[in-house]
């Protein structure tokens, strides 16, 4: 096995399916976010302020690059699917996975935490997420899974992906 990479729009629990799918399959987890806080010493939000978001894609790409193809879960970042090296990238390391999510679902998810979403910190912010969703729809749908999320019923989804990843 090599890496189950999920992509997706922030919100959509890319983080929190992607530790039980990794648990489950008894591999490592790892989150382009974190990996990026942690390398950089500051939340993605303060990196988004400080060096804007163009600076915090060519970060997104350092860190796919330096990555190794290997066992396990990568959760990214909502914008990762932005630059097209990135998809080169995601596709040397393993089979990207979509989390599709009805968006009323993903909106009810951020309410209780835009703030921390840098891309959300916009008067309307539904409507900024919309046109979020509709500029990266297509570029989502490039993912090698497409897996359909109605309900927050995490377990579902790690079933749903195991049986699209490893049963083809």
């Amino acid at each position: 096995m090599k890496f189950v990479i999920l992509v997706g729009m922030m919100g959509s629990g890319k983080s929190t399916v992607g530790r039980l799918l990794a648990e489950d399959l008894g591999v490592p987890f790892w989150d382009t976010d974190n990996l990026l806080a942690h390398k950089l010493g500051r939340p993605v939000n303060q990196l988004f302020h400080l060096y804007g978001e163009q600076a915090f894609r060519q970060h997104e790409t350092n860190l796919l690059k330096s990555l190794e193809r290997t066992e396990g879960v990568l959760a990214t970042g909502g914008g990762i699917v932005i630059k097209p090296d990135n998809w080169v990238e995601l596709r040397r390391l393993g089979t990207t996975v979509f989390l599709d999510v009805d968006p009323e679902i993903v909106k009810s998810r951020l309410a209780n935490s835009k703030r921390k979403r840098p891309l959300l910190q916009v008067e309307n912010w539904e409507d900024r997420f919309q046109d979020i969703l509709d500029a990266r729809r297509d570029l989502y749908l490039q993912a090698d899974v497409h897996v359909m999320i109605t309900s927050d019923e995490f377990s579902d989804v790690v079933k749903k992906i195991k049986d699209s990843v490893f049963t083809a």
